[in-house]
């Protein structure tokens, strides 16, 4: 038996906005089609104006006293209208909050993969609230917390940065991070730890210093044998 398709019972959006005949109050603040404000006069009157340019009467401001009305094409400011929204929409950046908890007794290999969580989420874009929580008596050593809040920041500090540092609040402590742009990371920190220590300089001096082997000889060829009388 085949599965009935689900219909969006939803209303379609409505306009809300009052042109023409739908405009009721008995008198408007008019704005010529040239953009210039002609006065308050009445409704009647302003729609005999916009229809004598073959345009549209459109409320712009209702709650004005008296509402404020345009002469325009309506299809058209609409359509422009729509525009601008899509690009606001689109030039608006979503951000997303992920949140990353931790003991302040966590074993290193725990560690390093909720590093690697944290990293992950910074590398996408997300905001990251890191949460320690304490128990029992590890609440009298909150400067544990801490500590481990700033090697975490330290550890990811090429792909974000402290938006609010670690706070204290109840059992829990937490600090937020934002994700640094691409264009603006600083190399990973284990790199940089490399080049300060000079390791990479280091392989490339032992393999600028190497002796070339020497080539091995080829051996001398035995004289052939004289013929027997």
């Amino acid at each position: 038996m085949p599965i009935p398709r689900r219909f969006d019972r939803r209303p379609p959006e409505r306009d809300t906005t009052r042109i023409n005949e739908r405009i009721r109050v008995p008198e408007v603040r008019l704005i010529g089609d040239d953009g210039q404000q002609v006065g308050v006069v009445s409704r009647d009157e302003a729609l005999k104006y916009a229809q004598s340019r073959d345009l549209d009467l459109v409320e712009v401001a209702a709650e004005a006293r008296p509402p404020v009305c345009r002469v325009l094409d309506y299809s058209k400011y609409k359509y422009e209208q729509d525009q601008k929204a899509k690009a606001a929409r689109k030039h608006q950046q979503q951000v997303t909050i992920r949140e990353m908890k931790l003991r302040p007794k966590i074993a290193t290999h725990d560690y390093e993969t909720k590093r690697g969580h944290v990293r992950r989420f910074l590398d996408n874009g997300d905001k990251v609230k890191v949460t320690i929580m304490f128990r029992g008596r590890e609440t009298t050593h909150p400067e544990r917390g801490e500590q481990l809040l700033m090697r975490l920041a330290e550890d990811v500090e090429d792909l974000g940065t402290i938006e609010q540092r670690p706070s204290l609040d109840g059992r829990n402590m937490t600090m937020v991070m934002n994700p640094v742009k691409a264009k603006e990371r600083k190399p990973e920190p284990n790199k940089r730890a490399k080049v300060k220590r000079g390791e990479g300089a280091e392989d490339a001096e032992a393999e600028g210093n190497a002796t070339p082997a020497e080539p091995e000889e080829a051996p001398a060829e035995e004289p052939a044998p004289a013929d027997a009388g």
